[in-house]
């Protein structure tokens, strides 16, 4: 018995043994390979950035620059001379560029507005998505306005171009005034030198185009991007909206979605054009020139000035922001001469009487 204990005892304990090897071998043998990661998801490309082409950075930046050159002439004349020289300033501008200008800047502004900026680009990520809606706006500019986020992009496009033509009619009626004021003065009533050379240098600035400035134009396309934002504000307006409201909208629509690189100035360059616009800038160039035509001295070029170049083009931009109506005012007369002192008869002497 004792034996066959023993026996067993040293069977088990050869077991054991035998276990403990092989638990010592698997350990040592190397652990096994993880399973492979699951596939990655491939992201779908990031929609284009927000873009407008150079053509319609450099249209609004010469917009811009001519409203802040008009909108600082000082009516405080002193000569001929200063008066000439605010012609030119007032005179150069060329409609087709300074209404293309008008829309390219309200765009900008437009841009401004995060709401409506956000609602394009929620349809820019999927290519798609991306080219029906431009698609559809390059058919009908109109509907750009039935996005979210219209409404105030709007408001402050309205706003920004109200405050231009503004500042355009409030310094024509200053100049206006001048024309009558400066009738005091001994220069005013002079004949004005080379009266033709005069409107037809009115014309040929009319007919130039001009170049924009490189750091204006850098600063409006930071704006359009979103880099650099402007300071605009302005109350939400409900439309329906003026012709170039809404063809700035559309621009600004077409950027936010991605579709207004280099590559589609073409597409963007036919948005910006608005006739009804151009016909109220023709028709006030035309009264310019029919006043320039027939004025003779300063104080009536004055007068041109402060109506035809000023006033008309004020009220112009202030017609392509609003519906309310404003039209270029007709011809009108220049101010009459202020009247000459009245000459006081001179006294009548009796006649002698003759020694009778």
């Amino acid at each position: 018995m004792k034996a066959l204990a023993k026996a067993g005892f040293v069977s088990r304990g050869l077991l054991l043994a035998s276990v403990a090897i092989a638990v010592s071998l698997a350990a040592c043998e190397s652990a096994a390979p993880p399973p492979p990661p699951p596939p990655v998801a491939e992201l779908p490309p990031p929609p284009p950035p927000v873009l407008l082409p150079s053509s319609v950075i450099e249209a609004a930046s010469v917009y811009r620059a001519y409203v802040d050159r008009a909108s600082a002439i000082d009516p405080a004349f002193t000569g001929g001379e200063a008066v000439a020289s605010s012609l030119k300033t007032g005179a150069t501008y060329q409609i087709d560029q300074f209404q293309r200008g008008e829309t390219a800047y309200a765009a900008i502004v437009a841009l401004q507005d995060p709401t409506f900026v956000a609602t394009l680009r929620s349809f820019a990520g999927d290519a798609g998505q991306r080219s029906r809606v431009a698609n559809a706006i390059m058919a009908n500019p109109n509907y750009a306005a039935s996005f979210q986020g219209a409404d105030s992009a709007a408001g402050l496009v309205i706003a920004a171009l109200t405050e231009q033509g503004k500042r355009l009619l409030a310094v024509g009626v200053k100049v206006k005034q001048a024309a009558y004021d400066v009738q005091h003065q001994a220069w005013s009533k002079a004949d004005v030198p080379d009266r033709p050379a005069r409107l037809a240098m009115a014309k040929s600035l009319s007919a130039e185009r001009q170049k924009a400035i490189e750091e204006d134009a850098g600063s409006l396309k930071q704006a359009a991007m979103g880099a650099a934002p402007m300071t605009v504000s302005g109350a939400p307006v409900s439309g329906p909206y003026t012709p170039l409201v809404n063809r700035a909208l559309a621009v600004a629509a077409m950027a936010a979605l991605g579709e207004g690189g280099e590559e589609y100035t073409v597409q963007m360059n036919g948005l910006l054009a608005e006739n009804n616009q151009s016909y109220c800038l023709n028709m006030a160039k035309l009264n310019l020139y029919q006043c320039l035509a027939v004025s003779k001295p300063h104080y009536e070029d004055v007068f041109c000035l402060g109506q035809h170049i000023l006033a008309d083009t004020g009220q112009c931009i202030m017609r392509g922001a609003q519906l309310a109506v404003f039209t270029p005012a007709p011809p009108v007369a220049a101010p009459p001469a202020a009247p000459a002192a009245p000459v006081k008869p001179a006294p009548r002497q009796r006649k002698k009487k003759s020694a009778g």
